[in-house]
């Protein structure tokens, strides 16, 4: 039970002195008589009692001591990719603004949050704005929630952005992710560049995915690739399954993937952003035909490298090779080549994939687990994929493909025919399940 001591007679100064949740005694000082300093300490006693009080002296924590306490603790468990995004956010811009504020002074000042906002929103997109402001308030919900070292979360109820409009995504069609490959052989990425475009468009797998796949990661059988174990890149170092690559001799060993919604409990790290994104992807036979080429054509551990073997970096990709395709380049010591698709990301041949199914009519279902995701709802339990729904994937596809070929100009079908004589030999359109597995099925290429 709280009691007051008193600890200056003239003029008269009382000490309130309670019990702590620790078992131990806490004081505070200042009061003038014996009766507010024992009424104050059993209003802590109280909340104590209740699991709702609170160490007015924790709250003094300076922002910048508490969130890197909270980083140290949550960075071994998270993926090396999100620990060094959340690193920079830190340091580039939450710690330059909250860097010593105390966090019950945070809390009450609702104000500097919304000033705060307002200058992040004149210098940065909203995806990013909405980005650090989210780490914001997972380190004040914390403090909140878990440490109870301030009344609430202050973030809760922050509108982030104008909320005006959603960035339109691209979408690009067959021919057009077509031609971007054939540039991609033309500046020298030869059959791997112009294969990781085409599965880019006809897989609607991410990045990482695409670039991680290794030879081992092939099904010969069913033409279909194992995604479990993206290629991640962090700090200019890229990581597969959770160790550096270069490291590794470029191979590294995998389980195949578990039934969805089911994990193993080892092997964590590096693995794919969801349980639903580790899945079999079966590519359409004539994109499989190129995929298996381009095995046959080097003995590098990595399908899609560089030309010298070495895994991708998306940002030397992007800028080197990507942007001047989609792009179109002007004068230069290279000829000059118009646009395809201006401003068209590499992640959006994703959407275009997902768009494409759509199009053709293919379920949500199916949509879904092509492209790793999970179903919502009580969709979850009661929608399944069927093998009828995987043909009609590929049926759908192969009919892109042909139409692509035939979109195709006269000059840029007899490129194509030099460069892969196995499309010189044609077959009946209709003619989808019974494609030779060496031979591109139904190539209109010679009319």
């Amino acid at each position: 039970m709280a009691y007051g001591e008193l600890i200056v007679k003239d003029p008269p100064l009382w000490r309130c002195r309670f019990k702590l949740p620790n078992g131990t005694w806490g004081s505070k000082s200042g009061f003038p008589t014996k009766e507010a300093a024992e009424d104050w300490g059993d209003e802590q006693e109280d909340q104590i009692r209740r699991s709702v009080w609170r160490d007015p002296r924790e709250g003094e924590k300076p922002f910048d001591v508490f969130a890197e306490e909270w980083f140290a603790a949550v960075s071994p468990r998270l993926e090396p990719t999100t620990v060094a995004k959340y690193r920079s956010y830190l340091d580039n811009q939450l710690l330059p603004k909250w860097s010593g504020w105390p966090m019950v002074v945070i809390y009450h000042d609702y104000e500097e949050i919304e000033k705060w906002l307002s200058q992040l929103d004149e210098n940065y997109a909203d995806s990013s704005v909405s980005s650090y402001f989210a780490l914001f308030s997972t380190i004040m919900g914390v403090a909140s929630d878990r440490a109870k070292i301030i009344p609430g979360n202050p973030c809760r109820g922050v509108r982030i952005g104008s909320g005006e409009y959603e960035e339109e995504r691209l979408v690009a069609s067959p021919v057009q992710i077509l031609r971007a490959a054939m540039r991609l052989y033309e500046r020298g990425l030869g059959l791997g560049g112009f294969t990781l475009c085409l599965l880019d468009g006809y897989t609607g797998a991410r990045w990482g995915e695409l670039v991680g796949q290794q030879r081992h990661e092939y099904d010969p059988e069913r033409r279909r690739i194992r995604i479990c174990a993206p290629l991640k890149e962090v700090s200019g170092k890229v990581f597969k399954g959770g160790s550096l690559a270069a490291q590794s001799g470029g191979a590294t060993s995998h389980p195949s993937p578990v039934r969805p919604g089911r994990r193993r409990s080892k092997g964590k790290k590096g693995r794919t952003k969801t349980p639903a994104g580790t899945r079999w992807v079966d590519l359409p036979p004539s994109i499989a035909v190129f995929y298996e080429e381009l095995m046959d054509s080097h003995p590098h551990p990595f399908v899609l490298c560089t030309p010298e073997g070495k895994p991708w970096r998306r940002s030397n990709f992007r800028n080197r090779h990507w942007r001047p395709v989609w792009d179109g380049t002007e004068g230069g010591d290279r000829q000059v080549a118009p646009a395809i698709l201006p401003e068209f990301t590499f992640h959006e041949g994703r959407h275009s994939h997902a768009t494409w199914l759509i199009e053709d009519g293919i379920p949500e279902v199916a949509r879904r687990a092509r492209l790793g995701q999970k179903m919502k709802g009580m969709a979850r339990v009661y929608d399944h994929i069927t093998p009828e729904m995987e043909r009609a994937v590929i049926q759908a596809l192969e009919r892109r493909w042909l139409a692509s070929l035939n979109a195709l100009r006269p000059t840029e079908r007899t490129k194509l025919g030099e460069w892969f004589p196995h499309l010189r030999k044609t077959r009946p359109v209709g003619e989808l399940e019974s494609a030779p597995r060496t031979v591109s099925i139904s190539s209109p290429l010679h009319k």
